[in-house]
């Protein structure tokens, strides 16, 4: 067979040889179907087995090192230390002493359902890892973006929180994996669903495990007497504690217990009816009265556990770490003291106020001050409490992003005026009135809203959004508000807290590089592994923004019209902003609150090295509201005495000027744009404002170069007026001697009221001057020397003069000798010297004072004086003269009364009359002293009545 078989093949080889080529013989033979796919199949195969292989090496290569499952680690908890900032000091080891272990049948089944239903609902079907739960998650982050949905099993979570590092890397997972697997081979179910149970972390105040959460939330003696809405709130705590607890955050408690009880009925647990039922519960109906104090430093201490929580994975309670913080011990310390009344004096027990100090260069928290007579596990009025942030978000939401985008400079023109929103809300300043013109640095000093709002439209609201997401605040995506205008002047929903102001503030301060405020700086592990959870610095905005508004901030604190000037201390470059917000119309209304009441009180302020965000008021309305000045002032009171303390023996520092920024002069804003001040600008009228460089203003102002044209104009008519009048100014003085002293009256006529004038004496001991100023007047030489002559001289401011001389008699005949005399030919015509003797003074044609107006009848005697108010009747032959402010003047002989007036009538009174007292007296001659002395005889105006 086989010799045929080979025949037969060597002669179908030679036929095949004898065949011609290139001829085909008959039909082609066709090739076999499937030999490509087979060989692909064969190379896929190929390739499987390698990968198979070689996935297999790798997985046990990646398990060779995982920790085993240790009996102990599963049921026991290690502690953790908490270092200060220094990185040595324990300020506290926290652990799981306030634990209470609750075995398995003692859990109610509605509470192992209701975890079971949130955290794993096909607990009871897989062996430690559900692969279909993975897919699930796997198809959900791709929807919903990474992180929408966890793929771990509860028996996951418990390997993970207590074997494993929170390090997220694919080795880390393939040994969860793993131990997931290995443990539920060495523990039933049951054991599994008691350990996690036992294990979780609820709150803060360690409050670890569901029978001490029972108790904490619900003072229940046991986790048997929990309420399926109980259980709900309870197994939605774990994801979030701080953000779900239903004592400090009701609304997002009820919405994620509300989530729970859906997912129960979903899966079977409850009927829909029941899950609906529970949900009409108030989540606050049934807490149980929280009174544990909080012990030192465990504020602090409860943000830096919810970080390392979230940032990491592991629990601090019993995962044995060793937690690295920001923490400064004498700058927390200080601010506990602030707490607790030891500083200032807070107006009343349920005051409250939260307060947060951050590092500028780091973002490091420093101290926290969570609130008044806190509770362990109460709301946190700094890290927890959301409230309107008032003014205090105009420079983050207004002028930073105008800064930023726009380019204005800290004088930017704004114009207050009557304004409204968009959609047509009038909005008002908190004064209710307008400034006009403005520029935005004095806008954000007075801290007036239309102007602020104007700059938020000017940018528009998506960049100013863009620029406060920068800084760390998430508008609208945690209140479910519609981001609006009246954002721009704090008008939110539910707010911000002072640890998220503080971060977005020392931004600022920071030449506008962005950390986020942190407690931790890096978390060790048992075995070895370290985690470093600094947050990583961001450029937030540009360093001319950051410095420019900075400074208009400084205008806050410093300048009159600023709201801050309280916080001033010496030493310390100051910059921040305040902040009010109103109660609604419905709780004014409902609790009584009267307009002026307010409801938020904020200060944020920073120096070149801290940040303190403060916030004061109330918890709810009910509890009161803010009116004295007191409370008004208690932010900025708390920031002055914290910034001062912790400052202390510390380098000062300052806000430096980037080269992106000049400093020009400019006039104050007077229309829509800066102009250079020209050499006519008042000073007063003249400002320092800083610009982006390359923006400043090049045009100079007209203004007051117009202004100086059309004044110099106006001041030389005035000029050729007042020389025509000075012109017509002729001085005139007048000098007599009578009882022994000599009058000397001096006046001008046709007098303006700027004219001035001067006058001097000569006399055998010299020349003097005896006056200077404004007016007509006179003087009285008393005991002049006899026999001397005594020569008096009267300049105008106009150069006009006048003089006039007497003689003194001598001893020996002064009592009957004249020796009045007429002034000196001034060249000039005087109107009063005639013989009229009527009681109307002729000077100049005016009426100098009608003296009868003011004196008795019986002053109308036979004794025709010379009423004139300025004595310039001096060419009359009466020989009194009567002072028109002397009400007790009729004797016919009456003298010269007072001091005031007299012009020396032709016919002298008696010698002794001595001047001032009116009646005869006894003739007497005067010693002659070697120096006369003065006394000063004022004009008086002349008095009216109607």
């Amino acid at each position: 067979m086989s010799d045929n078989y080979r025949s037969r093949e060597e002669r179908r080889r030679a036929m095949n040889d004898n065949k011609p080529e290139g001829k085909s013989q008959g039909k082609p033979k066709k090739k076999k179907k499937g030999g490509l796919f087979r060989k692909i199949v064969a190379a896929v195969l190929l390739i499987g087995i390698i990968g198979l292989i070689a996935g297999v090496g790798t997985f046990f290569a990646m398990i060779s090192d995982a920790p085993k499952v240790d009996d102990s680690v599963l049921k026991n908890s290690f502690s953790s230390k908490v270092y200060a900032n220094d990185g040595k000091t324990v300020v506290k080891e926290i652990g799981a002493q306030k634990r209470t272990y609750v075995q398995y049948d003692e859990i109610p089944q509605v509470v192992k359902n209701a975890f079971i239903a949130t955290e794993d609902v096909r607990f009871y079907k897989h062996h430690g890892v559900d692969f279909y739960r993975i897919g699930g998650a796997l198809m959900a982050n791709f929807k919903n973006g990474f992180g929408a949905e966890g793929g771990s099993t509860i028996t996951q979570q418990v390997v993970k929180n207590s074997f494993l590092s929170p390090k997220k890397t694919v080795k880390r997972k393939v040994q969860e994996m793993w131990l997931a697997y290995q443990l539920e081979r060495k523990y039933s179910k049951q054991q599994i669903l008691e350990m996690y149970l036992n294990k979780i972390y609820f709150a803060s105040g360690e409050v670890y495990g569901i029978e001490r959460a029972a108790e904490k939330f619900y003072g229940v003696k046991s986790v048997k007497d929990l309420t399926l809405d109980e259980a709900a709130m309870l197994a939605g705590l774990p994801k979030a504690p701080t953000t779900y607890n239903p004592v400090t955050n009701p609304e997002n408690a009820t919405k994620r217990r509300n989530t729970v009880l859906n997912l129960m009925a979903k899966n079977g647990f409850i009927t829909q009816a029941e899950a609906d039922k529970a949900k009409q519960v108030d989540v606050q109906a049934h807490l149980a009265k929280q009174t544990e104090s909080t012990s030192k430093y465990d504020v602090f201490i409860d943000q830096v556990i919810e970080e390392v929580k979230k940032k990491t994975d592991a629990d601090p309670f019993s995962a044995g770490l060793e937690i690295y913080t920001t923490l400064d011990t004498n700058a927390q310390d200080y601010v506990d003291d602030v707490m607790n009344n030891k500083v200032v004096n807070f107006p009343n027990d349920k005051f409250q106020a939260g307060l947060v100090v951050v590092d500028n260069e780091t973002g490091g928290i420093q101290a926290i001050g969570g609130g008044r007579n806190r509770v362990s596990g109460g709301l946190n009025f700094a890290t927890n409490m959301r409230r309107q942030p008032g003014s205090t978000i105009k420079p983050i939401l207004d002028y930073g992003p105008a800064i930023e985008n726009l380019k204005w400079s800290t004088g930017q023109p704004l114009k207050d005026e009557e304004y409204h929103y968009s959609n047509g809300t009038p909005i008002r300043n908190f004064g209710r009135n307008y400034k006009g013109w403005v520029s935005a640095r004095e806008a954000l000093g007075r801290s007036l809203n239309i102007p602020a709002l104007k700059a938020f439209q000017a940018t528009g609201a998506d960049k100013a959004k863009e620029f406060a997401t920068g800084l760390g605040l998430k508008l609208d995506e945690e209140d479910g508000e519609a981001y609006s205008e009246s954002y721009s002047i704090g008008g939110f929903r539910t707010g911000v807290t002072p640890l998220q102001m503080a971060g977005a503030y020392s931004a600022f301060a920071n030449e506008g590089m962005y950390n986020a405020p942190h407690t931790v700086t890096k978390v060790k592990f048992p075995d070895g592994t370290e985690i470093d959870l600094t947050p990583k610095p961001k450029r937030a905005m540009q360093d001319y923004t950051a410095f420019m508004m900075t400074d208009m901030m400084k205008s806050v604190v410093n300048e009159s019209y600023g709201t801050a000037r309280a916080v001033r201390t010496p030493g310390l470059e100051i910059a921040g902003k305040t902040g009010t917000s109103n109660f609604s119309a419905a709780e004014k209304q409902r609790y009584n609150i009267p307009d002026a009441g307010e409801k938020d009180v904020w200060f944020n302020g920073f120096t070149p090295n801290y940040t303190i965000s403060v916030w004061t008021g109330y918890e709810t309305a009910k509890d009161g509201y803010i009116l004295s000045p007191n409370e008004t002032g208690m932010a900025k009171n708390i920031f002055k005495h914290v910034i001062t303390h912790i400052s202390e023996g510390k380098p000062k520092g300052s806000f430096k000027q980037p080269d992106s920024v000049v400093e020009r002069s400019v006039e104050k804003p007077t229309g829509k744009d800066l102009k250079r001040p020209s050499g006519s600008t008042p000073s007063s009228l003249i400002t320092k404002e800083y610009f982006v460089r390359g923006t400043a203003p090049t045009k100079v102002s007209q203004t007051f170069v117009k202004k100086e044209k059309e004044e110099k104009k106006e001041d030389k008519k005035e000029d050729k007026k007042e020389k025509k009048d000075n012109k017509d100014v002729k001085p005139k003085i007048t000098a007599s001697y009578s009882g022994g002293a000599i009058s000397v009256n001096w006046s001008a006529s046709n007098a303006v009221s700027d004219t001035t004038f001067t006058v001097t004496m000569s006399s055998p001991n010299g020349s003097e001057q005896l006056a200077s100023g404004a007016g007509a007047g006179g003087k009285t030489i008393s005991n002049p020397a006899p026999g001397a002559t005594y020569s008096f001289t009267v300049t105008t401011n106009t150069g006009e003069s006048a003089s006039s001389s007497v003689k003194v008699p001598d001893s020996s005949d002064q009592a009957t000798e004249d020796d009045s005399t007429k002034p000196e030919d001034d060249g000039t015509t005087d109107d009063n010297q005639n013989e009229d003797n009527s009681n109307t003074d002729q000077n100049n044609g005016s009426d100098q004072g009608d003296d009868s107006s003011t004196q008795p009848d019986d002053n109308q005697n036979s004794n025709n004086g010379n009423n004139g108010n300025n004595g310039s009747n001096s060419g009359g032959s009466n020989s009194g003269n009567t002072d028109n402010n002397n009400n007790d003047s009729g004797n016919a002989n009456d003298g010269n009364n007072g001091n005031n007036n007299n012009n020396g009538g032709t016919t002298p009174p008696p010698a002794d009359n001595g001047g001032s007292d009116s009646g005869s007296q006894t003739p007497q001659t005067p010693a002659t002293p070697s120096t006369p002395s003065t006394s000063a005889t004022p004009q008086q105006e002349p008095t009216t009545e109607n």
